[in-house]
């Protein structure tokens, strides 16, 4: 699996940065010599089009779920926070085992719709607080808030056996789909980086003793 890319070196402006500007950009419209009404209707249509930008941009387009990008922001403040409050903190990483054979059985359009579908019970499966990312491919990560290792099993358990017994049926065709997943609860690490990578060893685990199944780092 590739590994988190944190400190990306691409260019990007903050969220901060943008915030910022977009207040600007409503100080420059109230300077303006026009009635006040108009004013205030160009700030709002200006600002539904940046927050829906703003939210497109760290959305999976296909699945709706956070991407890669928001995930690499959050894990690292929800990471930063868990050791600086010494609260639990876990983060799960999920594979669709085989899912290339899949493709190359069935067509990309079936594998985006096995991807939406097991976005859609994942939602359906862990909490509002939790933070649900495709990661990219066929990997998805979860980070799962005041959770510690005694109690992080049960929802992923449990979408497991969802997943194992779902009715995955694309254009007539019934699918055998699995998961296998690796958490990690350690937050004794240096950073977000080595917790990442700690799960993603125990996926590889998970991988390597036959998928469908739960492995651990701890």
């Amino acid at each position: 699996m590739e590994n988190i890319d944190i400190k990306n070196t691409n260019f990007e402006i903050p969220s901060d940065v943008l915030d910022e500007i977009q207040k600007n950009i409503e100080h420059i419209i109230k300077s303006f010599d026009v009635p006040e009404d108009n004013k205030t209707e160009v700030i709002k249509k200006i600002n539904f089009m940046y927050t829906q930008t703003k939210q497109l941009s760290v959305t999976d387009p296909l699945t709706r779920l956070y991407n890669r990008r928001r995930f690499e922001s959050d894990i690292v403040r929800e990471y930063a926070r868990a050791k600086r409050y010494k609260s639990p903190l876990s983060l799960a990483i999920i594979d669709i085992d085989f899912f290339k054979k899949i493709n190359d059985t069935y067509g990309h359009s079936c594998g985006d719709y096995v991807l939406s579908e097991l976005a859609y019970l994942m939602i359906n499966n862990f909490r509002q607080t939790d933070i649900i990312c495709r990661y990219g491919g066929e990997e998805f990560a979860v980070i799962l808030t005041e959770t510690p290792a005694t109690n992080v099993i049960i929802p992923l358990e449990r979408l497991r056996k969802t997943v194992e017994s779902y009715n995955f049926k694309y254009q007539g065709q019934l699918l055998n789909i699995t998961i296998s997943i690796g958490v990690s609860s350690n937050i004794n690490f240096a950073d977000a980086l080595q917790m990442f990578d700690d799960a993603d060893n125990a996926l590889y685990e998970a991988k390597k003793l036959g998928r469908n199944m739960i492995r651990s780092s701890e």
